[in-house]
């Protein structure tokens, strides 16, 4: 063996006998990252509400040679996510990775018009999840530490200039100051948590975006410099921020917590 291909087997078994748990895994980030942590040795539990999507997922990691499940969850549910958790101890005896995925644009429109249905439909898919998905998920990585993920957004912390995405923003913003909160609760545990913040990333996520008419009567007309997205002049990868997954949740990460990391190719630095 070549020092290139024990390099290549040292990196393929970054995650090996690891268990992850990942929210929405079933397409964008979620599906990127769950087939990337796969390939790196870990063993992958899908939470999903779709599971037509996730169970594809998953044949496709094992017809790769790794190991995976799906359970039917509602991430603001707390029974269904409570329920879940155990089926994965079940399946998998542990757990090491939590990658708080799952998530909605939601309505877009002004606030005087914003239902407060669907304020509470983005709040409850991604803050109140995000908060389920980390309470639950804390009995079992006490037991040996782990890393959470959070996947929040430029919006709400580095952008506000999405006129209409009130409510996503301020889920956004949520998860970043409970991500600060629950690393500095759970170092004692050795338990490391950071969040993810993409700028525009090629996902299905625009499929839970719904712009109402009202939006029109609010929106600021602002112009971006062409290819808005400095480093490359287009939006990112599901498979770019799955290797910024991958990393926070290997070793190679050991020193990082409580930290928003920034993927959007300088968007935001235009945007904000």
């Amino acid at each position: 063996m070549n020092a290139n291909d024990a390099l290549e087997q040292s990196i393929q078994q970054r995650l090996q006998g690891k268990v992850a748990v990942i929210t929405g895994g079933g397409s964008g980030i979620g599906k990127g990252s769950a087939l990337l942590m796969a390939r790196h040795g870990a063993k992958i539990c899908l939470f999903d509400r779709t599971l037509d999507n996730a169970n594809k997922v998953r044949d496709e990691i094992i017809a790769a040679g790794g190991e995976a499940a799906v359970i039917h969850t509602d991430v603001s549910q707390a029974n269904n996510v409570e329920e879940s958790y155990k089926e994965a101890l079940h399946t998998y005896g542990r757990l090491d990775i939590v990658f708080a995925n799952a998530g909605i644009n939601g309505a877009m429109t002004s606030i005087e018009h914003m239902e407060v249905e669907d304020w509470q439909q983005t709040i409850d898919i991604n803050l109140r999840g995000t908060f389920l998905t980390v309470k639950y998920a804390i009995p079992y990585l006490k037991e040996s530490g782990g890393s959470i993920l959070i996947n929040s957004s430029i919006n709400g912390n580095r952008v506000f200039s999405n006129i209409g995405f009130s409510a996503y923003a301020s889920s956004k913003a949520g998860q970043v100051a409970f991500m600060k909160m629950a690393a500095l609760e759970l170092a004692r545990y050795k338990i490391r948590v950071n969040a993810i913040c993409p700028g525009a990333i090629e996902t299905s996520i625009d499929d839970n975006t719904f712009k109402k008419p009202e939006l029109k009567e609010v929106q600021i007309p602002v112009q971006y410099p062409e290819g808005d997205q400095p480093l490359a002049h287009k939006s990112g990868s599901a498979e770019q921020v799955a290797q910024l997954a991958l990393f926070l949740a290997s070793h190679d990460s050991s020193h990082i917590t409580g930290t928003e990391i920034y993927i959007d190719g300088a968007e935001s630095l235009i945007h904000g």
